[in-house]
């Protein structure tokens, strides 16, 4: 079961990282805001996609679906940590680091994502 549900996760969670990505890249690069606040843009996009589109697919037949509400805030709780480990990256990478505004797109693409799906599977879709 977990093999089907990683394999969900990955194109589930690939798209939803690529739009992030997307709306803080444009954002930032293209329209000149500022790359915090792209970010948090970028999330929030992200935030209400990935809820729908991990409930509903990645996570199908996980866990128990009786207490919508607590589950919602779980997953708002998790969101907000790739959220904070995302506005680290882009900290690190391009205020204190001085690297382009593309350099913690690979890092929110590959470990938040990790972070993200064993926090999903272990306490919000249990």
């Amino acid at each position: 079961m977990i093999g089907g549900q990683l394999v969900r996760y990955a194109l589930t969670g690939g798209f939803v990282t690529a739009l992030q990505a997307g709306v803080y890249w444009v954002l930032a690069q293209l329209l000149g805001v500022h790359p915090q606040l792209a970010n948090v843009c970028g999330y929030l996009v992200a935030v209400v996609t990935g809820y729908v589109l991990h409930g509903r697919f990645t996570f199908r037949g996980h866990g128990s679906r009786d207490r919508p509400v607590a589950q919602a805030v779980r997953f708002g709780i998790v969101s907000l940590l790739s959220l904070a480990l995302n506005a680290f990256w882009v900290w690190l990478c391009v205020e204190r680091l001085m690297l382009p505004l593309w350099s913690p797109i690979p890092l929110m693409g590959v470990i938040t994502p990790v972070l993200v799906f064993t926090l999903n599977r272990q306490w919000v879709f249990r």
